[in-house]
């Protein structure tokens, strides 16, 4: 990939009443959208005056997922460290997500860091965001996207490797009849995950599509199919609260499975360690906020760039069991983990 030099961080040309009134426009378009929000996570409207850099966080995350929150975290401290006017927006249908790039373009700005859930959404806000000298990189999904989009670098999970590494894990507990239950379709993540434990796990696996938003729909669409193939032995989550609901169904439907996931947080710390839930699958979404902001930050200031621009930077998987759900306990219960 061919990487352009770093542009220079913004120089206060533009004023900071102006700004002010660019993102109370940009927060009132979004208000109407949905899931749409932009929040200032530091001082961004006084940026421009004081020569701080400028960057703005944009998921696809749905409005109450506590995942985010995480992420946000992470961005936050980095934001802090280096001194990041860190901006956040977020709305899980993909076309309001890509508004939300094209809004970051036209405020003009130093660097855009996006999930690319639904890569070809965000093929054309990323291409303007480019043609503008904006830095953008990827974290959390879309690591099958980056590359080709041509963002910076890229931070976050191979979710074909969890999900067979997941696999394995299903095939030494022995076994052999699994339900993975994807609760936003055509999210390219979450469909990797699914695949991933396909092909790797010797029994049989079985997907369920649930819309993630309705945790009552998804109990009882679960609870539904345990009742109707009591030979399921395993549910397999794509999120910590999806986990929680799933123990609740099998429980429901007098089944004998065991609940394993992807994702962690507190509650789900303590559902591992009782044993309800087998095991987690951590992406540590905290560190890909993290590491998102802090390196448009360096790119900006010192033109580094992790990975060569050809290879991600891997922050999961990593297996949170009963062995060692003790060693993360205190880092979730902080909303760190």
């Amino acid at each position: 990939m061919n990487t352009p030099p770093p542009p220079q961080a913004s120089s206060g040309s533009v004023g900071a009443a102006a700004l002010t009134a660019a993102l109370c426009l940009l927060l009132a378009g979004c208000s109407g959208s949905g899931g749409a929000r932009l929040d200032a996570d530091a001082d961004a409207a006084g940026s421009a005056a004081t020569g701080r850099i400028r960057v703005a966080l944009i998921t696809h995350g749905g409005q109450g997922d506590a995942f985010w929150d995480r992420v946000r975290q992470g961005a936050r401290a980095a934001a802090a460290k280096d001194g990041v006017a860190l901006t956040y927006a977020n709305d899980s249908d993909p076309a309001k997500q890509a508004q939300l790039v094209r809004d970051a373009v036209g405020d003009k700005v130093d660097g855009i860091a996006v999930t690319l859930a639904k890569p070809q959404a965000m093929k054309g806000p990323v291409a303007e965001a480019k043609a503008a000298g904006i830095p953008v990189v990827g974290f959390n999904s879309g690591i099958d996207a980056w590359r080709s989009q041509g963002l910076l670098e890229y931070f976050g999970q191979d979710e074909s490797l969890a999900g067979r590494a997941v696999g394995d894990k299903l095939d030494a507990l022995k076994a052999k009849h699994a339900l993975c239950v994807i609760h936003e379709r055509g999210n390219v993540a979450l469909e990797a995950r699914c695949a991933g434990v396909k092909k790797t796990f010797a029994g049989q696996t079985e997907m369920l599509y649930v819309e993630g938003t309705d945790l009552n729909g998804v109990d009882a669409a679960v609870t539904a199919q345990l009742q109707q193939d009591p030979t399921i032995d395993e549910v397999v989550t794509l999120g910590a609260q999806f986990a929680e609901t799933a123990v609740k169904a099998v429980k429901a439907a007098g089944s004998k499975a065991k609940v394993a996931t992807f994702d962690l947080d507190k509650d789900l710390v303590t559902a591992v360690r009782d044993g309800d839930v087998q095991f987690a699958v951590d992406q540590q979404p905290y560190l890909q906020g993290y590491l998102a902001v802090d390196a448009l930050w360096l790119y900006r200031t010192n033109g580094n760039f992790s990975g060569g621009g050809v290879a991600p930077v891997l922050t999961g998987p990593a297996f949170v069991t009963k062995a060692n759900v003790a060693a993360v306990a205190r880092f979730a219960a902080a909303g760190t983990r």
